[in-house]
């Protein structure tokens, strides 16, 4: 059974009197700045030189620095720039500024996992990843709950990386709704995973290959989509509040019975055990040595990929589509 921390678990003190340099002020960097200003923490924001979102920053009253300079004068660093431009940003503007007793801060374990960058051992080295898009923890906070989170120490330092990774949770709102105990390898791991195998990748392929599995059958691509995408939010969202045996109390009782007797058609063994070699090249660090060296060639082939995906017909049927739905909002 997973440890789980709340307010209670905290000591919001543990923070108070240090500096909190939050690098990148994106969908997670704006959310997280804010709430822990407004959580009586001491921020700074780092940003590039030049940086578009500078005035961003300013308008929501927070102190802005080069990430330099915010690293230097900070205590706390908190890492949320992209993960394909963290190991440039640490060794270029951060490593230097790193002082002993310093806690190094990242919301996804990818770097720090798969050796992208090498903390010295004199900091901590502390995970606190919301379970949640930015946008939803600043929301959650102003409401005065949070988005649940986990959290994982690779290095303890000091003795105390635990209590300034749950003090900082709490600064953003999370040991409101509760903070999973982790690992920076599991976390990583099952992130990758869930991401190739089912949130992005099964998925996407699944809806194309419903798509066209019914198109080249003679079906109008429209009515495909429909049953192939569109109402896939539906049933998304039922399991999201519901779980998938509450789902298949929600649907037709037809539904459900298609459910049961023929997903595992579709899922079979041959699929699992494409599952498990995702899994293995993930723990072995094939996937991320294939990913960097991807992001050194100026992702040439990703650049191809996005090409070849934009131009399935199912793209130009569900633009058309959702022309029609003007409740549609992004």
């Amino acid at each position: 059974m997973a440890k789980i921390y709340y307010d209670s678990d905290t000591d919001s003190e543990v923070l108070k009197g240090q500096k909190i340099a939050v690098i990148g002020f994106g969908s997670q960097g704006h959310a997280h700045a804010q709430n822990l200003a407004e959580s009586g923490l001491d921020v700074v924001v780092g940003l590039r030189e030049g940086s578009t979102s500078a005035e961003k920053v300013k308008a929501a009253g927070l102190a802005v620095a080069s990430i330099g300079e915010a690293a230097g004068m900070a205590d706390i660093i908190m890492m949320l720039v992209p993960d394909d431009r963290q190991g440039d940003i640490y060794k270029m503007e951060v490593r230097q500024g790193l002082k002993s007793g310093n806690a190094l801060f990242f919301a996804h374990g990818f770097n720090i996992h798969y050796n992208q960058i090498v903390p010295p051992d004199d900091v901590d080295v502390i995970m606190v990843a919301p379970k949640g898009p930015g946008v939803m923890v600043r929301k959650m906070y102003l409401e005065g709950g949070g988005v649940p989170a986990v959290i994982a120490v690779q290095q303890d330092y000091t003795g105390m990386a635990l209590h300034r990774g749950l003090a900082y949770a709490w600064g953003i709102g999370a040991t409101k709704a509760g903070v999973i105990e982790t690992t920076f390898a599991e976390e990583t791991e099952t992130d990758l995973f869930g991401e190739q195998a089912l949130l992005c990748g099964g998925v996407s392929e699944l809806i194309k290959a419903g798509f066209d599995t019914l198109v080249e059958a003679g079906y109008q691509p429209e009515v495909a989509y429909f049953e192939c995408l569109h109402e896939l939010k539906l049933i998304v969202d039922l399991i999201h509040y519901h779980g998938i045996s509450g789902m298949r109390a929600r649907v037709s009782d037809t539904a459900e019975y298609g459910d049961m007797t023929r997903g595992k058609r579709i899922i079979s063994p041959a699929v699992r055990q494409e599952m498990k070699q995702l899994l293995d090249e993930i723990q072995t660090g094939e996937f991320a040595t294939e990913w960097v060296l991807e992001n050194r060639a100026d992702r040439a082939s990703m650049t191809a990929l996005r090409r070849l995906e934009a131009a399935h017909p199912l793209e130009d049927v569900g633009k058309r589509l959702r022309s029609m739905m003007t409740w549609l909002e992004e």
